[in-house]
């Protein structure tokens, strides 16, 4: 029985880490996102799993725990791969400006 409800638990917590993988590769952005919380989300994973391996408890709850783990990976790597697009963005909008500013000074003249 207490398999079942730690199943439920992974569960739970596992449903929401698809959806996330999902907005993260459709948005492009990495605006509001942390790494960090990313990063502490699969300690937590493989802290768990540690546990199961250490008491010889590795049963089928523990696929759900590798599972959680693949799709916290795959949104950090979306994450990482977003936060690049968003500083290259910056860096566009930087120069788009200046070059505005540059074109708009020689006008002037």
């Amino acid at each position: 029985m207490a398999n079942l409800f730690e199943t439920f638990m992974i569960c739970a917590f596992g449903c929401s880490w698809p959806i996330s993988a999902y907005n993260s590769w459709k948005s492009g952005s990495a605006e509001g996102k942390s790494l960090l919380f990313s990063v502490i989300i699969l300690l937590g994973y493989f802290f768990g799993m540690a546990g199961k391996i250490i008491v010889g408890n590795i049963n089928y709850v523990f696929i759900f725990y590798i599972l959680n783990v693949v799709f916290v990976l795959l949104d950090l790597a979306f994450t990482i791969r977003n936060k690049a697009k968003d500083k290259a963005r910056r860096n566009v909008t930087i120069v788009s400006r200046e070059e505005e500013l540059i074109f708009a000074g020689a006008h002037n003249d």
